[in-house]
């Protein structure tokens, strides 16, 4: 296992200090980090031990941090062979990125009918005032926006009703956030997610089923495609990066 970058001092000094059941929530967070960060490359194949070593942690909260880390799709484990980064799989990807579109259609259809009660009106007015403002009092920080982006889509799928719906857009936002992260790498998607948002909010204002289906399709396939290339050049980046530090 090759360390990409230096992790959160302060996650692994809780991480060293903290009680057991501390150590390893705290070492699950910053093992997530760094596989969402590519400083753990996918495909790449570690041991406990390893990890163990790397933060100054025991194996136990290794090994409670890795199974938890499985249950969420990020890493699998190989009986008596270690652990392995589970790799990139854009066909996977693809599938639950139109499972999400389909969800995400019906909420702003059913948004834009009309026949939505005053928790969800209150719903689409906070995204409102989060979305529909003046250039100059945007967020630019990617970390920020990633952050409210997932709101303002979870939100709409809160405000269309179904809680089934909900639960499921929930499992799939949480298995494309490795790759939906990197969206705002460059500023030029933070201020077109800004103008989509938007105009798809206008069109669920206007009662405009049809136009918000367009563009909400628009907008996550936008997405799709960004993030792809944008993991793709990360992936290279890392890769090269650790062929210039190995030992030769």
């Amino acid at each position: 296992m090759t360390p990409q970058s230096p992790s959160s001092p302060e996650r692994v000094g809780a991480a060293r200090r903290g009680k057991p059941a501390s150590r390893a929530v705290a070492l699950y967070a910053q093992l997530r980090e760094d596989v969402f960060e590519f400083r753990l490359l996918p495909g790449g194949r570690f041991t406990e031990s390893e990890i163990a070593e790397r933060y100054g942690v025991s194996r136990t909260p290794v090994r409670e941090a890795l199974l938890r880390l499985q249950t969420e799709g990020l890493v699998r484990g190989y009986f008596r062979s270690g652990w392995e980064v589970v790799p990139i799989d854009f066909a996977r990807f693809d599938d639950l990125y139109e499972l999400r579109k389909l969800i995400e259609v019906h909420a702003v259809r059913h948004l834009a009918g009309g026949a939505v009660d005053e928790a969800s009106q209150q719903r689409l007015g906070v995204l409102v005032a989060d979305w529909i403002v003046d250039k100059n009092v945007r967020l630019s920080d990617a970390r920020a926006v990633s952050g409210l982006d997932e709101k303002f889509h979870t939100e709409l799928v809160a405000a269309a009703g179904n809680q089934e719906m909900l639960r499921v857009h929930a499992e799939v936002t949480d298995r494309i956030r490795i790759i939906r992260r990197l969206d705002f790498t460059y500023p030029h998607r933070v201020s077109t997610t800004y103008d989509e948002h938007a105009a798809i909010l206008r069109a669920i204002q206007r009662h405009k089923p049809d136009q918000a289906e367009l563009l909400i399709r628009a907008h996550i396939d936008r997405s799709r495609q960004e993030t792809r290339k944008i993991t793709l050049h990360r992936l290279q980046t890392m890769r090269t990066a650790t062929n210039e530090v190995a030992p030769v």
